[in-house]
């Protein structure tokens, strides 16, 4: 069968279109096949990490003195430097981590909204590992605040940590023996 675009060659390629619920059908060789861009002969993914992780790298994330500090980091583990990480997206060895932390932790923030993974909690302690999270917040909050010297502030960051630490012995004590608020109204 002849390419129904140039009708010198043979059809190698096979389309079938569905456009607004009709079926088309084209017949065409390879070079007319490009030429109408059906095809992308590439097979490259249009979306790729790298990609994107490079786009940010560039897009301003580190100014003019520190793009030439960038270029000249390098992992003692595996030899990778940061410039390859930029261009490649993925990281050599677990010691590319440690050897790009400080240039990775931007990065990370950006694309997650922050730098410590979380995770997802079990819905019956959801409320004790959250206070679990806040008081630990706040005892960096605290350590900063002592640091600054801002001891008023540390003072009601300190009540906080004791009144939900309080809280959460009251609540372990209530499931140790096994009653709640409820149940103590109901025996009376």
């Amino acid at each position: 069968m002849l390419c129904q675009e140039c009708r010198k060659n043979e059809a190698t390629i096979h389309i079938v279109k569905n456009i607004y619920g009709r079926q088309v059908e084209l017949n065409l060789c390879e070079n007319c096949a490009r030429k109408k861009e059906e095809l992308d002969f590439t097979f490259e993914p249009q979306f790729s990490l790298h990609k994107l992780f490079a786009s940010m790298l560039n897009q301003g994330l580190f100014n003019g003195s520190e793009v030439k500090s960038v270029s000249n980091l390098k992992c003692p583990g595996c030899g990778f430097t940061f410039t390859q990480f930029s261009q490649v997206g993925r990281l050599g060895c677990s010691e590319c981590f440690k050897a790009f932390e400080g240039k990775l932790k931007p990065l990370l923030r950006r694309i997650h909204a922050g730098t410590v993974h979380k995770g997802k909690v079990p819905a019956g302690i959801a409320k004790r590992v959250h206070t679990i999270r806040e008081i630990d917040s706040l005892k960096e909050d605290l350590q900063q605040k002592v640091q600054d010297e801002e001891f008023e502030e540390a003072a009601l960051i300190r009540d906080r940590i004791r009144s939900l630490e309080r809280m959460m012995k009251d609540s372990k004590q209530v499931v140790e023996t096994g009653q709640d608020e409820s149940d103590e109204g109901e025996e009376q």
